[in-house]
């Protein structure tokens, strides 16, 4: 219900606009302001011309701006709807609300102490912000249900012409002609553009479908489960927007799409695979405005940074990043290459497939069935005359092999490879059967790479009494403990969080390959005593990173357990 300040009420009365009789007639009702609107007892600019006035402050008209999506994080949206406040713009300390009772002078005084900013008001009547706030906080489940209930039983949906894709996902979603089908891929697209997730997981049960996204690394439930009914509908529209062969049910696809989303086009990759059941589709989430490409901008311990930029500072050499999928890999190569591509050098990569578009980069797609493999066209790049190499992935001896000689014929190589950590690297390459001499003459850098889960600052829990001996066996050292304070999640989380959890950050593990590096690889060392060394000359590995990093009160350390291991 839309609540009437004491004081407006009050000054209404007093200027004559709104009588006791009116009040008493519409005091009952959902929203006794705009009752009095159309009945036309009141105009509303009249009321935000008096209130204004009164409290001194500015009016404003919501149809006419739009709060800072950062900003509205800063306040739960629970309270901003009992409060009746929207939070608008942040200026420095300065933080602008829209109030609906711009007389309250302890609620501001408790959004200073819960933002620590210096709180400055305008104003609009509460029918307007709390609409605004609505609209704003709408994730789509309403139109998600309503899509499920249009959509219902109705096979005609099930294949259908291929269609343009939409020019903006959001208009998308007005009343226009498309079918219900369209309009509920539409809505499970924006909800996830809107939740920041990864990935969306449509997955097929004996009587519902399965919608989840990952979201920080972690699935999650995007929308209650649908009706089986609605599967082929779904797997029909997303093989359209991705330019696929509808009628093929029974051999896995892969295909691209492009949509707008605040005036940005954001990028997504569909594969489809047969499963018990049905179709199972996952999209894959790439959003280049996200992107930090910026090395500064990543997080990496000052170390690793260093020597992150000697490494592609090198003439020639090669530098790998190894980790899982999903790790950030290909984040760190692009960082990287935007870091060296300047107008008097030449980039060239090749990627299976490109993931972001990087302006004046020469940028190679992977295509087996046209004969472009890893190995193929990192032939012929060598041939056009790069600089600068980067490599999505080595994955077989072939292209290990060229892109070592590369490495040691000029060429600055950036690649990935898929080890669990940096001393791993060199018995992979060798495994491969690539020879030790030439691993070790190409490498000049090997990282190892995860991502680790932020704590929520605004919900997270100090650790009372962290057990010593405990931290001690799990990497923890004794000079750590000087004012140590540790944090952990809060697992019912907050409005601002998922779980105690918001956002990532890089876990980086760099490794030097030095001159006595060198010689122990060439002599044939094992991963055991290539590790050894390396801590010998003053490897900081995944563990120690993270543990570094929960010391900073970034992440927890339960959370460093689960994506690190003891070396």
């Amino acid at each position: 219900m839309v609540r009437v300040p004491t004081k407006v009420r009050r000054l209404l009365s007093d200027e004559g606009l709104v009588s006791p009789a009116q009040w008493d007639q519409v005091a009952s009702l959902e929203d006794p302001l705009a009752a009095l609107f159309e009945a036309g007892d009141l105009e509303e600019s009249t009321l935000v011309e008096v209130v204004a006035r009164t409290a001194g402050i500015a009016p404003i008209d919501l149809t006419d701006v739009s709060p800072d999506g950062d900003v509205l994080k800063l306040l739960d949206q629970d309270l901003c709807r009992r409060l009746q406040i929207l939070p608008l713009t942040r200026n420095g300390d300065i933080l602008t609300i829209v109030a609906a009772d711009p007389f309250d002078v302890l609620l501001f005084d408790d959004l200073r102490r819960r933002t620590g900013c210096q709180v400055r008001s305008v104003y609009a009547p509460a029918t307007r912000v709390l609409a605004s706030l609505k609209e704003l906080h709408d994730d789509g489940s309403s139109r998600v249900q309503e899509m499920m209930d249009q959509v219902g039983e109705d096979s005609s949906l099930q294949a259908g012409p291929e269609e343009p894709e939409p020019e903006d996902i959001e208009s998308s979603l007005g009343d226009g002609d498309d079918s219900p089908a369209v309009k509920l891929v539409n809505v499970l697209l924006l909800k996830a553009l809107r939740e920041k997730a990864s990935d969306i997981h449509i997955e097929p049960g004996d009587r519902q479908v399965k919608i989840r996204f990952r979201i920080d690394g972690r699935l999650r439930e995007g929308i209650p489960p649908v009706s089986r009914s609605l599967l082929p509908a779904l797997s029909s529209r997303l093989k359209i927007l991705a330019s696929l062969d509808i009628a093929e049910r029974h051999a896995p696809q892969d295909g691209k799409f492009q949509i707008r989303y605040e005036g940005r086009g954001i990028d997504f990759r569909l594969s489809i695979l047969p499963v018990v059941g049905g179709e199972k589709s996952v999209i894959r989430i790439l959003d280049v405005g996200s992107l930090a490409l910026n090395l500064d901008a990543m997080g990496w311990e000052p170390q690793s940074l260093a020597q992150v930029r000697e490494a592609i500072s090198q003439p020639y050499g090669m530098m790998l990043v190894t980790g899982p999928t999903g790790s950030g890999k290909s984040t760190t190569l692009y960082s990287c290459v935007q870091a060296v591509a300047t107008p008097d050098v030449n980039v060239t990569t090749v990627e299976d497939p490109v993931e972001y578009r990087m302006e004046g980069i020469n940028q190679v797609p992977v295509n087996p069935k046209r004969g472009i493999t890893f190995a193929g066209a990192l032939r012929s790049i060598l041939r056009q005359d790069p600089d600068i190499v980067l490599v999505g992935e080595v994955r077989d001896k072939e292209t290990a092999d060229i892109a070592v000689k590369a490495a040691l014929t000029g060429h600055l190589v950036l690649s990935t490879l898929h080890t669990n950590d940096a001393a791993s690297t060199v018995t992979r390459l060798v495994d491969m059967g690539v020879d030790p001499f030439m691993v070790s003459s190409s490498l000049l850098l090997i990282c190892a790479q995860r991502l680790g889960r932020r704590l929520c600052k605004n919900c997270r829990v100090q650790v009372e009494d962290p057990p010593r001996d405990r931290l001690l066996s799990i990497g923890f050292l004794p000079e750590d403990f000087d004012e140590l304070q540790l944090y952990s999640a809060d697992a019912k989380g907050c409005s601002r969080c998922n779980g105690g959890y918001h956002g990532r950050f890089p876990v980086l593990e760099t490794m030097p390959v030095t001159p006595q590096m060198r010689r122990l690889v060439v002599k044939g060392g094992s991963v055991e005593e290539i590790n050894k060394l390396a801590l010998e000359e003053g490897l900081l590995n995944l563990r120690r990173v993270g543990i570094l990093n929960a010391i900073r009160g970034v992440t927890s350390v339960e959370e460093v357990l689960r994506i690190t291991i003891d070396d």
